[in-house]
């Protein structure tokens, strides 16, 4: 299955879809990696502080000769964002995973009350200058936090990873991204332990086009030029989330899904403008 892909403002493309793979480890993790690559998947999305860097690069190691295709991501933990420690763990990453670099690399949260995010991003640059890592970004950032990166280093991120699902549609955030060339990828992009799939409204426009209500989220994903990152275990479930690239949302369709969104829309309460991750 060939996956689309969306391109940044530096002319850099990635997979319109990724595969999560948040508590996928260990040998059983690395089996069903395995096999989301062999269904057609070339955005893999992992971080230190999900402990499967090895596992993802099991399975790439794998692969054979679809390396080359695959965007390994990994994330830098909030207790790590010192310079030379940020470079450590960077190191550590590549070395767990076993292949010759991650091809995507990003700050996994912000944490401004700790305050070191420039020092960590500093070392992020470094890191892709000794081709440690091809790609940098982040995870979780706020515009203010992204003007402060780029104007004390001039270096913009190639994406940023944040919570997006119906109840949390965050249009303004895909707005100010879309304007400086920044990919946005979407973290939890099914609700993770919501009800939106069952909301009527999904149910009934996943109804018209003859697919799963996960279908026509990922597929309202899609054609808000947002990378969607499901996670999924079972062969059948990371099939059908690939399958979604023929389904075409009306603009009415989509309008109504984003209008789904709730002021307290958090699948966990985790603002970055406050919340700490280590």
């Amino acid at each position: 299955m060939t996956i689309p892909h969306l391109t940044a403002g530096d002319g850099t493309s990635l997979p319109a879809i990724g595969l999560g793979t948040y508590q996928l480890n260990g040998s059983t993790g690395a089996d069903a990696i395995g096999q989301a690559i062999r269904a057609g998947y070339r955005l893999i999305d992992s971080a230190v502080n999900y402990e499967n860097e090895g596992a993802v690069g099991r399975a790439v190691r794998a692969a054979g000769d679809v390396r080359d295709e695959l965007v390994v991501t990994s994330k830098l933990p909030g207790r790590h964002h010192r310079f030379d420690e940020a470079l450590t763990t960077i190191e550590e990453s590549v070395f767990r995973t076993g292949l010759d670099r991650i091809d995507l690399y990003l700050i996994h949260w912000p944490n401004p009350k700790t305050d070191l995010y420039v020092q960590a991003w500093r070392a992020l640059i470094e890191a892709r200058e000794r081709g440690l890592v091809r790609h940098i970004g982040l995870s979780n950032f706020l515009p203010e936090h992204i003007d402060r990166l780029v104007a004390e280093t001039g270096v913009t991120p190639l994406v940023n990873q944040i919570e997006v699902h119906p109840y949390f549609p965050q249009q303004e955030a895909i707005d100010y991204h879309r304007a400086r060339g920044i990919l946005v990828q979407a973290w939890s992009p099914l609700g993770r332990g919501n009800d939106v799939r069952q909301h009527p409204t999904i149910v009934d426009i996943a109804a018209a086009h003859g697919v799963s209500p996960a279908q026509a989220i990922l597929a309202w994903h899609v054609a808000r030029q947002v990378i969607p990152l499901p996670k999924a275990a079972s062969p059948q479930r990371q099939v059908e989330n690939l399958d979604v690239f023929e389904v075409k949302l009306t603009d009415a369709q989509v309008e109504a899904i984003t209008a789904l969104g709730r002021p307290d829309g958090r699948l966990a309460d985790q603002d970055p403008a406050v919340y700490e991750e280590f």
